[in-house]
C-alpha cells in the first residue's frame, strides 16, 4: 500500500496594479451623479440659497475629499486595518450615540441621525457604521473559519456586534438605514456559511421585529399605507412618488436632455437627495436607465471578481459586503423610486447630494481597489 499526499503550495502576492476597469466604472458612476445633480438642483438651489450651484460646489468638495480618502484606502495596508478594528468599532459606535447630545447631535423630522463637524456641516454616523460593520463581521468570520476546520460558524459574537449597531440605528428614528445594515449583515452570515437552519431561523426572527417597529411610528404606517395605496392623498403622502412616476414617464426612450424641459423633476422635493434617479430618467430616458444599469452591472462584476480571486478570506469578505453594499442601496433607492418599494430615506450612491454617502462609498470603493491588486499564484504541486 502506498500513500500519496499532494500538497499545493499558493503564494498571495500584491501585483502593484489596481483593477483599472473598475476604477472606471467609479469615475464613470461618480461623473454621471455629478451630471445628474446639477441638472437636478439647480432650481431648488436658486429658490433656497440664491445660488444655483450651491449643491454642486458642495457635491464638488465632498468629491475631492472623497477620491483622496478612496486613493488613502487603496494603498493602506488591510492588514493594519484589521488590527486596529476593535478600536475602529468603539469610535463607530460612540459616534452613533453622539447624534442623541443636546449640542452635538442634530434634529430634523423629530430623527437624530447627525452630528455637527464644524467646517464641513454635518455628518451621519450611521453612513460609517456600514463600513465598520462590514469589516467588523469579516474579520470575525475570517478568524473563525481559518481557525477551525468545521466551516459552521460561531454566530454570537457577530449576531450581537450587528445587533447593536442596528439597535443604535433604530433609536435615532432611522430605520431604514437600520434595516439596510441588517440586510447586509445577513447577507455576510450567507456567505460565510451560515447554515440554511439558521439563516432561516434568523430571518424569522427579524421579521416579527420589523413588523413591530414600523408599528410603532404612525409615520411608518402612513408610508406603508401610501406605498400600497398609490392613488391615496396624491397630494400628501403620494406626492413625492406621484412626481416621480411623471417624471420616469416623462423621459420616454431617449429622455428631455439637459436642458430646461426637465418640468417635473422640479415639484419633486428634495429631488437632489433620494430621488434624483428621477431627474436622471427625465433627463436620459429608457436608454439612461439602461446605460445606467449596465454600468451598475459592470461595477458589482469587478467588485465581485475582487472578492473570488483573492485568497484571503478576510480581503474576500470585505470586497464581497463593500460590493454588495453598493449594489443592494442603488438597487433599492432605485426601486423606491419607480414605486417598487415604501419610500425610506436611502440615498442613491455617488449621486445624492451629501457628503457623508459619498465619502463611505468612496472609501468602500478603495478598499475594494486594494483587494484587487491581491492575487493568488498556484506555484506548484508536491507528490510524495
Amino acid at each position: 500500500m502506498f500513500n500519496v499526499r499532494v500538497t499545493t503550495e499558493i503564494s498571495v502576492e500584491r501585483s502593484g496594479h489596481i483593477d483599472t476597469a473598475f476604477l472606471i466604472s467609479v469615475i464613470l458612476l461618480w461623473g454621471f451623479g455629478t451630471v445628474t445633480l446639477f441638472i437636478t438642483s439647480t432650481n431648488v438651489a436658486v429658490r433656497i440659497f440664491d445660488d444655483a450651484l450651491y449643491f454642486v460646489k458642495r457635491q464638488m468638495l465632498y468629491s475631492i475629499a472623497g477620491f483622496a480618502l478612496m486613493t488613502l484606502f487603496t494603498v493602506f495596508p488591510l492588514e493594519t486595518l484589521r488590527r486596529v478594528l476593535p478600536q475602529l468599532a468603539f469610535g463607530s459606535f460612540m459616534l452613533c450615540l453622539m447624534v442623541f447630545l443636546p449640542v452635538i447631535g442634530v434634529e430634523r423630522n423629530a430623527a437624530r441621525r447627525w452630528i455637527r463637524m464644524p467646517l464641513f456641516g454635518t455628518f451621519q454616523p450611521s453612513e460609517t457604521a456600514k463600513l465598520v460593520v462590514i469589516l467588523f463581521l469579516a474579520n470575525l468570520f475570517a478568524k473563525q473559519i481559518d481557525n477551525k476546520r468545521d466551516v459552521q460558524i460561531k454566530f454570537f459574537a457577530p449576531v450581537t456586534g450587528l445587533a447593536l449597531f442596528v439597535a443604535v440605528i433604530f433609536l435615532q428614528k432611522d430605520f431604514s438605514n437600520g434595516a439596510f445594515m441588517l440586510a447586509i449583515g445577513i447577507v455576510l452570515f450567507f456567505v460565510a456559511g451560515l447554515r440554511i437552519k439558521w439563516f432561516l431561523s434568523l430571518c424569522i426572527l427579524i421579521v416579527p421585529i420589523a413588523i413591530l417597529f414600523i408599528c410603532i411610528e404612525p409615520y411608518r404606517v402612513n408610508r406603508l399605507i401610501a406605498f400600497l395605496c398609490p392613488d391615496y392623498d396624491i397630494y400628501g403622502l403620494n406626492y413625492q412618488s406621484n412626481m416621480s412616476r411623471l417624471a420616469i414617464n416623462a423621459g420616454g426612450l431617449f429622455g428631455e436632455g439637459f436642458g430646461t424641459g426637465l418640468i417635473r423633476i422640479n415639484r419633486i422635493p428634495e429631488v437632489q437627495s433620494d430621488y434624483i434617479f428621477a431627474g436622471w430618467t427625465e433627463a436620459m430616458g429608457f436608454v439612461g436607465i439602461l446605460s445606467y444599469f449596465v454600468l451598475l452591472f459592470f461595477f458589482a462584476w469587478r467588485g465581485f471578481r475582487a472578492s473570488v480571486t483573492t485568497i484571503d478570506r478576510f480581503s474576500s469578505y470585505c470586497a464581497f459586503g463593500a460590493t454588495a453594499s453598493v449594489i443592494m442601496q442603488s438597487l433599492l433607492n432605485c426601486g423606491i423610486v419607480c414605486n417598487a418599494f415604501p419610500a425610506t430615506g436611502i440615498p442613491l450612491p455617488f449621486f445624492s447630494s451629501g457628503g457623508s454617502s459619498l465619502s463611505i462609498t468612496f472609501i468602500m470603493s478603495g478598499i475594494i481597489l486594494q483587494i484587487s491588486r491581491i492575487q493568488t499564484k498556484r506555484i506548484r504541486e508536491i507528490y510524495s
